[in-house]
């Protein structure tokens, strides 16, 4: 198995979904990367703002006439809160400080390292492309509440197609050019252009179906989930 640090985009409606802290996910997701650690792994984990920041983003501006700046800079505080909780989870095998610039290395000694929002004008997204560019990682698993990418947003579309492999071209006509706080893409389409220009794998899967994932993690080809490459 390669043992090189992986990199994972771990979406903030994975964290806390609209029932509240999902501490069941949680569980299953520390036991399942513990286990991938114990035998030699190292993890980068990036976690995202979700439903936390999309509330306080939707409430700030039915107060406020606010700036693109203000929304992101409340998105990134509700990453960091998130990055908090599952650095706390993780205390055992993590790195005791949360990576907010993602172009600046360290050389953590221990399993995990956790990150979080940086700067406006991106998402966390755009910090796991940065980061798989500066610790030298190929590729970076996005983890959501969905099994595949699709050709548009299959909760509004019911003729919406998975789509299991696409080029970064295809990719980015789906996800668009222009970022926009709280938005709700499959990925920021900053980062995507960032990645295709680094030339990254992206693989987009289900955070939730543990077995799958430690297929991902693994590197096996038969997961489910979808493939951006060039």
């Amino acid at each position: 198995m390669n043992k090189k640090i992986t990199v994972i985009s771990l979406g903030g409606s994975l964290i806390v979904p609209k029932e509240g802290i999902d501490i069941l996910f949680l569980k299953k997701f520390k036991n399942l990367i513990t286990e991938f650690a114990k035998d030699g792994h190292k993890f980068i984990l990036i976690c995202g703002g979700g439903r936390t920041a999309r509330d306080y983003q939707k409430s700030a501006k039915a107060i406020a006439n606010l700036t693109r700046d203000d929304l992101d800079w409340i998105g990134i505080h509700a990453t960091r809160l998130n990055g908090h909780l599952v650095r706390t989870i993780f205390r055992d095998i993590t790195h005791p400080t949360i990576i907010k610039n993602p172009n600046q290395k360290v050389n953590f000694k221990e399993k995990v390292l956790i990150g979080a929002g940086w700067r406006p004008g991106c998402s966390t997204d755009y910090d796991a492309v940065l980061l798989a560019k500066t610790y030298g990682a190929e590729k970076v698993i996005n983890l959501t509440n969905v099994d595949y990418l699709y050709d548009k947003n299959p909760a509004t579309y019911k003729d919406a197609k998975k789509i299991k492999e696409i080029d970064w071209a295809g990719f980015r006509k789906i996800v668009g050019n222009k970022w926009d706080p709280g938005a709700n893409t499959p990925f920021d389409p900053i980062a995507s252009r960032e990645a295709e220009k680094l030339g990254l794998t992206l693989i987009l899967a289900n955070g939730k179906k543990m077995a799958n994932l430690k297929k991902i993690i693994r590197g096996d080809k038969d997961f489910i989930g979808s493939i951006v490459n060039i």
